[in-house]
């Protein structure tokens, strides 16, 4: 059992985050819970400051199945920017499991677009940026600016990003990869925009058909207007 008057705040605080790294939210819980529930308003005050802390209360009611809970605890604290992509995760997960749980099954891409629009981002963990696509605008163009130099992020590059942009290297990977197939399909669009004939012939089937050809004429025959047309002034019939 951890008792309080042997941390201080600042060690309950680098205990919390040590176990949040790791990953292991159970244990996370039990320390949590150890902690003497009645203690000094001061120490009180001093714990609810410590930022690790309030987001290890966080991920564990989230993890737990307490979401108002975790909507409390959203609300009551000014996080700061590191912790907003985290905590906006929480957030709409939370959302999103309440509404399975009445639906009874999982929810399409409109429906959690609603749900956003419902239930929208709290300014305790979200600093008032729009954001397009998920994403907001500033880590949009830092995104763009890494593309440039390097279209193919080797893993290590991959976590500097995820660290500058707040996002995780699995999210950062998925937008290089949507973002180079995008460029693909643009330069095959403008390659057939410039010359068709580099299509494969199965493709070049599938273009629109061009004007018919002119028709051909057996030999010794006019075509049919042309033997109709009247004869020129000053020449005679044969």
């Amino acid at each position: 059992m951890f008792h309080l008057p042997m941390f201080t705040p600042e060690q309950v605080a680098r205990v919390c985050e040590n176990l949040e790294e790791t990953g292991d939210i159970e244990r996370l819980g039990r320390f949590l819970w150890s902690l003497p529930a009645a203690v000094p308003g001061t120490a009180a005050e001093a714990l609810n400051r410590q930022e690790s802390v309030m987001r290890a209360r966080a991920l564990v009611a989230f993890h737990g199945g307490n979401f108002e809970g975790l909507y409390q605890i959203l609300q009551s604290h000014r996080f700061t920017r590191e912790s907003h992509a985290k905590l906006q995760d929480l957030w709409l997960d939370a959302h999103y499991r309440q509404a399975e749980r009445l639906r009874g099954r999982p929810l399409g891409p409109v429906e959690k677009y609603r749900i956003r629009k419902k239930f929208p981002l709290p300014r305790t963990i979200w600093d008032g940026e729009q954001k397009t696509h998920c994403f907001k605008e500033r880590t949009r163009s830092l995104l763009r600016e890494w593309y440039l130099q390097d279209p193919y992020p080797n893993p290590s590059r991959k976590r500097h990003l995820a660290q500058a942009t707040g996002l995780t290297p699995t999210q950062v990977g998925n937008w290089f990869k949507n973002r180079r197939q995008r460029d693909r399909a643009a330069s095959a669009k403008n390659r057939l925009q410039q010359d068709p004939s580099s299509l494969p012939p199965r493709a070049r089937g599938r273009l629109p058909p061009g004007p018919p050809p002119p028709p051909r004429l057996a030999a010794g025959r006019l075509p049919l207007l042309l033997a109709a047309a009247p004869p020129q002034p000053g020449r005679q019939r044969l």
